[in-house]
């Protein structure tokens, strides 16, 4: 069997580091035992990085990577908010899970918050959320005068709020009520089901 080097050594590495943490949490995570689930030693893993918080994160941040989904783009600010938290029931739920439930111990040992580490991972990327509504701002379904930014994240907050009090994914009739009972009513200033003024 050959040696792994360079990228495909890192991805064997994080792929091990992802799956520990998703069995063990942060508090039962070690470095050895991710050595030994990617088939390699300990030294290999702090070659790269130097403690255990920091492989964390770069798993974190690989898996994040992995899962990003295109934004929809169905044409209208209801259809491109329920595709976009249909995806992420799709795709992204056990990254939430890990990262606000199982991290405690990081966030205690490292003096942070979830926020902190998605501003981390994500940096200054544009969110699907503001590419999202700044589409509904283009076709005039929103005014971006009386747009505020806390607006912006209000869905897929809720979202998050809804996978962390279930550990399950969102159903249907959940997001149809975070876009059509709350979102829609503050980003538009009107109902779906009349469209006269919320």
């Amino acid at each position: 069997m050959h040696r792994r080097r360079g990228k495909d050594l890192e991805e064997a590495l994080l792929g091990a580091a992802w799956a520990e943490l998703k069995e063990r949490g942060y508090a039962g995570f070690t470095l050895e035992a991710v050595a030994k689930r990617a088939g390699t030693s300990t030294p290999v893993i702090y070659r790269r990085w130097a403690n255990k918080a920091l492989m964390v994160e770069a798993a974190i941040a690989h898996e994040n990577t992995e899962r990003v989904t295109e934004t929809p783009n169905t044409g209208t600010l209801r259809g491109d908010l329920v595709a976009m938290m249909r995806a992420a029931n799709d795709s992204r739920i056990d990254l939430l899970v890990v990262t606000a439930v199982l991290l405690g111990g990081y966030f205690e040992d490292m003096g942070t918050n979830p926020e902190q580490l998605r501003e981390q991972i994500v940096g200054d990327r544009r969110s699907a959320a503001e590419a999202i509504v700044q589409r509904a701002v283009d076709r005039g379904e929103v005014d971006a005068a009386t747009l505020r930014p806390h607006l912006i994240s209000l869905p897929f907050d809720l979202f998050r709020h809804e996978v962390l009090m279930t550990l399950k994914p969102v159903p249907e009739q959940v997001i149809s009520r975070i876009v059509d009972d709350i979102t829609l009513p503050l980003l538009t200033g009107r109902t779906r089901a009349d469209g006269r003024s919320a």
